[in-house]
């Protein structure tokens, strides 16, 4: 991603869906008006998703991805069609392609039903209308005739993607709502070694761009300068935010009658699952040896000798409880369908996660009896400051407290 991209998991995301040789990469080629995927009669030619992360009028920075053929077959086949099923657990906007001649078949009623069950908006795209004599007048709203071939409506499949895109929800803010104009917010940023050199780690960009789009202040220091900032500030800091990692140190440099919290904490809240993290971060005080504890991260990256995902938080998590607990770790897309062995997920932040994407895991995690939170929450609980960590969200305070 480069320096001035957009975050993928900020980006709309559209998937195309449907049967082998329906047309779904020469549509995704013709709506984003370049060679994304590569096209071929020969059925099954898009083995796994393909992601594109551009600019597209007049929605706007988005994710297009591009699904094998749901009606694959054979072993392999199950798996492409698993993966594109996963798809769905991310996707903000569908399109079902379907073949204009062939017309409907039970798979992509199937994919209708599946739209419909995980409540994803989509739009039903007859592919290949120049083949037939004639196109109906008049369709649902929901349905289009379009041509990859001829670039038929091509420009109104994307003005219906938009509105579709356009009328959901506005997303929380990361921290934005929570301060005023002219407010100082000091954030704490140890310098990360899994960050590239130069950059700071994403959450810490995206909270920095979201104190600045609020018109207030942002103050960014390392954990041993905070004490000294404080005292020479001049101003008492309307919230403090920190690095999980430095809870602690940062808490005992805090004064009480300033705001804490971490970049964790509030990611849980902008992804939607705060509450059920500090519910599901209790079950650490009932773990029993040899119980499972799953580790996720949304992306993947270099591990460091000391990571935080694979080494640090289970060496914590082990001191904690004082048990022998059983850890297993995922990475990047793939989370499993089978939650069942797990009585904990520990989840990351998930900035590089949409928020359908957490929640749709999180969901997965309640369906099953798996207790879900991450790692922020987890490391707050553990140090004894989760209470004032959350302090600032007075409804989720009183789960502790209750």
């Amino acid at each position: 991603m480069g320096l001035n991209e957009t975050p993928s998991s900020e980006r709309v995301h559209i998937g195309f869906f449907g049967r082998r040789n329906a047309g779904k990469s020469s549509l995704v080629n013709a709506v984003t008006g370049q060679d994304v995927v590569i096209v071929s009669d020969v059925k099954g030619t898009t083995t796994d998703p393909v992601y594109k992360a551009m600019e597209l009028l007049p929605l706007g920075p988005v994710l297009i991805i591009d699904t094998p053929g749901i009606d694959d077959e054979g072993t392999l086949g199950e798996l492409r069609v698993r993966k594109a099923k996963q798809v769905l657990n991310k996707t903000d906007v569908a399109v079902l392609v379907v073949d204009a001649a062939t017309g409907k078949t039970e798979a992509d009623e199937e994919l209708i039903r599946l739209f419909q069950e995980k409540k994803v908006d989509f739009i039903l795209a007859y592919n290949k209308c120049d083949l037939l004599a004639h196109t109906p007048a008049k369709t649902p709203d929901h349905e289009i005739y379009v041509s990859a071939k001829n670039n038929t409506n091509i420009e109104n499949l994307k003005e219906k993607i938009a509105v579709r895109a356009l009328t959901e929800e506005p997303k929380l803010r990361i921290v934005g709502d929570l301060i005023e104009p002219s407010d100082f917010v000091v954030l704490v940023v140890p310098i990360d070694k899994a960050a590239p050199k130069g950059r700071l780690i994403l959450p810490q960009q995206q909270t920095i761009r979201d104190i600045l789009e609020a018109d207030a202040a942002a103050v960014v220091v390392k954990e041993y300068e905070l004490k000294e900032t404080l005292e020479h500030l001049g101003k008492k800091p309307k919230l403090v935010i920190t690095d999980s990692q430095v809870f602690a140190k940062v808490s005992a440099d805090t004064p009480q009658d300033v705001s804490l919290t971490s970049f964790s904490i509030l990611f849980a809240r902008y992804k939607g699952f705060l509450l059920q993290a500090v519910r599901g971060v209790k079950i650490l005080d009932n773990l029993q040896d040899r119980d499972r504890v799953l580790v996720a991260e949304g992306c993947t990256h270099h591990r460091q000798c000391d990571d935080i995902g694979t080494v640090k938080l289970p060496r914590w998590i082990k001191n904690y409880t004082g048990k022998t607990i059983d850890f297993a770790f995922t990475s990047g897309v793939e989370f499993p369908d089978d939650l069942s062995p797990y009585r904990l997920i520990v989840h990351c932040g998930g900035c590089m996660v949409n928020e359908r994407e957490m929640l749709y895991r999180q969901k997965c995690a309640e369906d099953q009896a798996a207790a879900f939170t991450n790692y922020g929450t987890v490391i707050a609980h553990i140090q004894g400051i989760l209470k004032r960590g959350i302090g600032i969200f007075p409804h989720i305070l009183a789960e502790i407290e209750d």
